[in-house]
């Protein structure tokens, strides 16, 4: 008996989908989700469960960039080949996502019975999006939007990527919002930011779905459950990407900041009063 249901699976698949690259928390949002719809937050089948459907939103990233990904992939391939081709910016940008995705796999599996319960809590949750919220408005207050996506670097990588520790360790505080944020304090403009926060997610979160597979299936997440679940999130991820990016080439990310501070602000009292339990 899956501790999930099918129906439930729509709606976290759903919610996944639509969070999982805006700079809100996908995390933060299905573990509200999670405890409005009484399911248990910390049972190792829901956390499985959120980190598999987390596929379904990097599958939507990998159609709706599979352009760029071929690009990059074939400079990669044709430069470990020809050392001529490595000092295009395609082949070192692959070596970067690679490079960047280190720190987060080392804290990841360190920090894996931590990310699992005691941080797991709506408490943290809440006062995340709200820090976050913050992080995220003087990133984009401070941030001069002057440079653009050939003009990243291996230090870019490193630190937008490492940023990506944040969000593992503090659910709530958004891996977009954390790599975003970063990006900005480099002074990329929104769009790069935005598109580099895409790419260098596809390592850690497609990394994590498969690592928690097994354990969803084992622990009584479900089958049927975990496939409607990725399906639609799959769908609405790939709607979620086309919008995001058309947004902020003409928009600041001021909306995002205040929808986080009101959703915080509003879980702090669902928590103080009783209504979710954390």
């Amino acid at each position: 008996m899956s501790v999930i249901s099918v129906g439930q699976a729509v709606v976290l698949g759903a919610v996944e989908g639509v969070t999982e690259f805006l700079p809100v928390s996908s995390t933060g949002h299905l573990k509200i989700t999670e405890g409005l719809m009484n399911i248990p937050v910390d049972d190792d089948a829901v956390v499985g469960f959120s980190a598999v459907i987390q596929v379904g939103a990097i599958a939507a990233v990998l159609v709706y960039f599979r352009k760029d990904i071929v690009r990059i992939v074939s400079a990669w391939f044709r430069g470990l080949r020809d050392k001529e081709e490595r000092y295009h910016h395609d082949y070192k940008f692959a070596w970067w996502v690679i490079y960047a995705t280190i720190p987060i796999v080392a804290v990841g599996l360190a920090a894996k019975p931590l990310i699992e319960g005691p941080l797991a809590s709506l408490w943290v949750v809440a006062g995340s999006l709200l820090v976050g919220s913050g992080v995220m408005w003087a990133a984009d207050q401070m941030g001069r939007h002057k440079r653009g996506e050939d003009d990243t670097t291996l230090k870019d990588a490193m630190l937008v990527g490492s940023s990506q520790i944040l969000a593992l360790l503090f659910p709530g505080f958004s891996r977009s919002g954390a790599t975003m944020s970063t990006a900005l304090m480099l002074d990329l403009d929104r769009v790069a930011a935005t598109r580099l926060s895409f790419f260098l997610g596809i390592p850690a979160l497609t990394g994590a779905g498969i690592y928690e597979l097994k354990d969803a299936l084992g622990t009584g997440a479900g089958a049927a459950p975990l496939a409607v679940g990725t399906a639609v999130s799959f769908v609405v991820a790939y709607a979620s990407i086309a919008w995001l990016l058309k947004f902020v080439a003409k928009h600041s990310f001021n909306a995002f900041v205040i929808y986080r501070i009101v959703v915080g602000v509003l879980l702090f009292g669902l928590l103080a009063t009783g209504v979710l339990d954390s």
